[in-house]
C-alpha cells in the first residue's frame, strides 16, 4: 500500500510539471496588475482586433487550403490507378520534412523583390518595378503553411479512404451510379470525418507557429503574445494573451477529437458493409494527367522547389560559410534533442506500463494532461515556465531558480517535455496495443513482477515502438523554435535559432545550411513512416 501511495505521488507530480504552464497562465487572470491592464486595454483599442482579424483569416486560408490539397491527393492515390501512384503515395508526406519556417525563407528569397526570378523577369520584358506580388503578406504565409501542413489532412483521409471507401464506390457502381458521383455522394462523406481531423491538426500547427508569422511580419495572436512580452516587458499581459490563444487550440483540440470519433464510428460501420476493397478505377488522357498535376503539384510546391531553392544561395556563398559553428550548432541540437527523446521516452513507458497493469483515475487524468501537451503552442508553454519563475525570484533570490531555468538546459528541456511527451506516448501506446494481454497473464501465472514483465516480456516487443518514439521527439526537437528561442542558454544557439535568425537579418546563404540541415533530419520520420505505410495497411 505505501507503495502504491508513492506510485500515485509520483504520477501527481509528473502531472503537476506537464500542466504547470497551461495552468499559470489561465491562473494569471487572477493577478490583478494595473500595468498590465492597462497594456491589454489599450491594445484591444488598437492592435488586438488586427490579431484576431488576422489569425481567423489565416486560419480559414490554411483550412481551405489543406483540405482541398490533402483530400484531393489522397483520393487520387486511393481510389485510381496511374503510372506512379505507388511513387506519390510516399512522396506526398515529404513536405512533412520542411519545417514550416524553412518553406518561408526558400520561397522568400527566390520570389521578393530583388531575387533571381523577379530580376529576370525585368531583364526579359525590360520593364522595372514589382513583377509579382509580395510574398511576405497574409496570402504567402497562407501558401506556406498549405504546403507545409496538408500531409495532415492527406494522411488521414487516406486511411479513411482505403479503408472503407473501396466497396461501397464498388457497390455504387453495380447501381449505376456514375464516377463523379460516387465520389460526392459515397467517398467524400466518408473521408469527412478524417478531413476535419487532419484540417484542425494543422490548424494547431498555424497557431503554434512563430517562424513563419514573425519572418513575414503578420501580426497574429502567437506575435502579440512575444510583443506584449519582450517588447512591452509585460509577463502578465503576455500570459492574458495567451489564453485566448489557448481558447482557439482548446476548440481546435475539441473539433480534432470530436471528428476521430465519428471516423471511428464510421469505420465500424463501414467495416460491416462489405469484405473486400474494390481496385482503383485505372485513368486514361486527360484523366491521367489530372491526377499527375494534383499529385505532383503538393510536392513540388512543397519540398522540392524549397529545397532548390535553398540550394541556389548555399551555393553562392559556399566559401564564405562558418563550419567550425555550424558543427557546434548542430552539437547543441543533437545534444538537446537527444536528452529530450530518453526522458519523454522513459515517461512514455512509465505511462503506459501504468495504464496496463493498473488503470487508475490517477493514472488516467496523467495520460490525458500529457496527450494534451502537443496542443500547446510553444509560445503559451514559455509564458507559463517563466512567468512563476519571475515570481518566485522576487520572492526568493537566493534560490536562483532564474538561472537554473534560462542559463541551463532544463528550462529549455522542461519546455520540450510539454509539449512533446504526447508523441512519445502516442507511439509507445500503440507499441502496447499490439501485445496481447494473455502474455501479461501467462507472465504473472509463471511468478513474474512488474519488473521483470516490463524488462523481459514488454521490453523485447516495445523496441520499435519506443525507437520510432525517439526519433519523433528527436526530430521535434531539432525543428522547434518558439520556445528555443526565448529559453536557450546563452551561446547555445540550435540549427533552428541560427536559421531564423540569419534569415531574419537577410542572410539567406548563411541560413540555407543550417535549414537544410533541419530538412535532412526531418527526412528521417518520414522514411520511417513510409516504410510503415507500406508494410502496414492504413
Amino acid at each position: 500500500m505505501p507503495l502504491r501511495r508513492l506510485s500515485q505521488s509520483a504520477f501527481l507530480l509528473l502531472a503537476a510539471a506537464l500542466c504547470l504552464p497551461v495552468l499559470v497562465v489561465l491562473g494569471s487572470w487572477l493577478q490583478w496588475d494595473a500595468r498590465s491592464a492597462q497594456i491589454l486595454g489599450e491594445m484591444a483599442r488598437t492592435v488586438l482586433p488586427d490579431y484576431v482579424a488576422t489569425t481567423v483569416l489565416l486560419c480559414l486560408l490554411v483550412a481551405v487550403g489543406v483540405v482541398v490539397v490533402g483530400t484531393a491527393s489522397a483520393a487520387a492515390v486511393t481510389l485510381f490507378d496511374f503510372p506512379g501512384r505507388r511513387s506519390f503515395e510516399w512522396a506526398l508526406l515529404l513536405p512533412l520534412a520542411m519545417p514550416a519556417y524553412v518553406v518561408a525563407y526558400a520561397y522568400t528569397d527566390f520570389l521578393q523583390f530583388g531575387g533571381p526570378l523577379q530580376n529576370a523577369m525585368r531583364a526579359a520584358t525590360g520593364l522595372q518595378g514589382r513583377m509579382l506580388p509580395e510574398v511576405r503578406s497574409l496570402g504567402g504565409a497562407a501558401w506556406v503553411f498549405t504546403f507545409s501542413l496538408y500531409p495532415y489532412v492527406y494522411l488521414l483521409a487516406r486511411g479513411a479512404l482505403s479503408e472503407r471507401a473501396g466497396h461501397l464506390m464498388e457497390a455504387a457502381r453495380l447501381l449505376g451510379a456514375p464516377l463523379h458521383r460516387r465520389i460526392r455522394e459515397v467517398a467524400l462523406p466518408l473521408a469527412r470525418p478524417a478531413v476535419a481531423a487532419g484540417a484542425a491538426l494543422a490548424l494547431m500547427e498555424t497557431l503554434a507557429d512563430f517562424g513563419v508569422v514573425s519572418y513575414f511580419g503578420i501580426q497574429t495572436f502567437t506575435a502579440g503574445v512575444y510583443k506584449a512580452w519582450l517588447a512591452m516587458d509585460n509577463r502578465l499581459a503576455a500570459a492574458q494573451l495567451a489564453t485566448m490563444l489557448l481558447v482557439l487550440v482548446a476548440v481546435l483540440l475539441q473539433i480534432e477529437q470530436h471528428a476521430q470519433r465519428r471516423a471511428r464510428f464510421v469505420a465500424s460501420r463501414g467495416a460491416r458493409a462489405g469484405v473486400a476493397d474494390a481496385l482503383p478505377v485505372p485513368l486514361h488522357g486527360g484523366a491521367r494527367v489530372l491526377a499527375w498535376l494534383v499529385c505532383g503539384l503538393p510536392v513540388l510546391m512543397g519540398f522540392v522547389l524549397p529545397v532548390l531553392f535553398m540550394f541556389r544561395p548555399l551555393a553562392a556563398e559556399w566559401e564564405l560559410l562558418a563550419w567550425g559553428k555550424f558543427l557546434q550548432w548542430s552539437g547543441n541540437s543533437l545534444r538537446l534533442g537527444a536528452i529530450t527523446a530518453v526522458l519523454a521516452v522513459g515517461i512514455a513507458l512509465m505511462l503506459a506500463f501504468a495504464l496496463r497493469r493498473r488503470p487508475d483515475r490517477v493514472t488516467r487524468a496523467v495520460a490525458r494532461l500529457a496527450s494534451l501537451g502537443y496542443a500547446v503552442p510553444g509560445a503559451v508553454i514559455v509564458v507559463g515556465l517563466l512567468l512563476p519563475v519571475g515570481w518566485i525570484q522576487s520572492v526568493a533570490p537566493s534560490l536562483g531558480v532564474g538561472y537554473f531555468m534560462t542559463a541551463t538546459s532544463i528550462g529549455l528541456v522542461w519546455a520540450y517535455l510539454v509539449r512533446f511527451c504526447a508523441v512519445a506516448l502516442q507511439s509507445v501506446q500503440s507499441g502496447y496495443a499490439r501485445i496481447p494481454p494473455s502474455f501479461d497473464d501467462s507472465a504473472r501465472m509463471l511468478g513474474a513482477g512488474g519488473w521483470r514483465l516490463m524488462t523481459q516480456v514488454h521490453w523485447p516487443l516495445l523496441r520499435r515502438s519506443t525507437a520510432a518514439a525517439a526519433l519523433l521527439v528527436f526530430v521535434d526537437v531539432m525543428k522547434e523554435l518558439p520556445a528555443t528561442l526565448v529559453l536557450r542558454p546563452f551561446d547555445s544557439d540550435t540549427l533552428a535559432v541560427v536559421a531564423y535568425q540569419l534569415a531574419r537579418d537577410e542572410r539567406l546563404g548563411e541560413a540555407a545550411l543550417p535549414s537544410l540541415a533541419l530538412v535532412l533530419v526531418g527526412l528521417l520520420p518520414v522514411v520511417l513512416l513510409s516504410r510503415t505505410l507500406r508494410t502496414q495497411p492504413l
